[in-house]
């Protein structure tokens, strides 16, 4: 069973989403203000968290650093889209405005589910893409990517972020054990070559540039 996290202080809208999401077979937590979700989330893990922006305490906008690793559905009233694609670049996997139907929320909440990555002994599978890091091998729909060793270390890496950008002082960082030889320059060359790889199998282009800041890798399910 899921678990999803509710961090609303709203209590109508709190217990409607809690309703709702137990009668689909999810377990809910819930927080209602900032602080108290910090003090949830050390105790507990969820798969996935729906985050009101303006929360007493700790509001939204400034808890979502602290949400890594977990896909957050930011919910809020706030419709401009400055305040939307700032959420979204800070981590937010998706942004839903209120008010809002609860069969739009559902599907949103069963994608960011779907995109979850899994790892299976030394394989990472996210959508059609599996990377195993025991003899360093990927596939994508089944079908084999040759990849060298630093282009699997940045694909693993924007696959375990699937659909968030890292920028690429932070991809440079992160590799920088496997792949010591990677700089800022060369980094581009590799970025091209993975995204041609993978557009040979799958035509389509998966490795998106967030000009000015790095790269998110977005995969479709198969």
């Amino acid at each position: 069973m899921k678990t999803i996290a509710v961090i609303e202080d709203d209590l109508y809208i709190g217990n409607l989403l809690q309703k709702t999401l137990a009668s689909e077979g999810y377990r809910v937590i819930r927080a209602y203000s900032g602080t108290e979700a910090l003090l949830l989330l050390e105790k507990q893990s969820p798969d996935l968290i729906l985050l009101d922006l303006m929360l007493p305490g700790l509001p939204g906008e400034e808890l979502l650093p602290f949400l890594n690793g977990i896909p957050v559905i930011v919910v809020s009233a706030k419709a401009d889209v400055d305040d939307k694609a700032a959420l979204l670049l800070n981590g937010a996997a998706d942004y839903i405005t209120k008010p809002f139907a609860l069969k739009e929320l559902l599907a949103r909440i069963t994608v960011q589910l779907r995109r979850q990555p899994v790892l299976c002994n030394t394989c990472l599978r996210v959508g059609g893409l599996c990377l195993d890091s025991g003899d360093r091998s990927c596939t994508l729909s089944g079908k084999q990517v040759h990849l060298t060793r630093t282009e699997f270390a940045i694909l693993k890496l924007l696959a375990e972020n699937v659909n968030h950008c890292i920028s690429k002082s932070a991809l440079l960082d992160r590799i920088s054990m496997d792949t010591p030889d990677c700089t800022e320059i060369s980094l581009k060359v590799h970025i091209s070559n993975l995204r041609q790889k993978l557009r040979e199998i799958s035509g389509e282009n998966y490795i998106e540039t967030v000009w000015g800041i790095g790269f998110t890798l977005s995969l479709p399910f198969s």
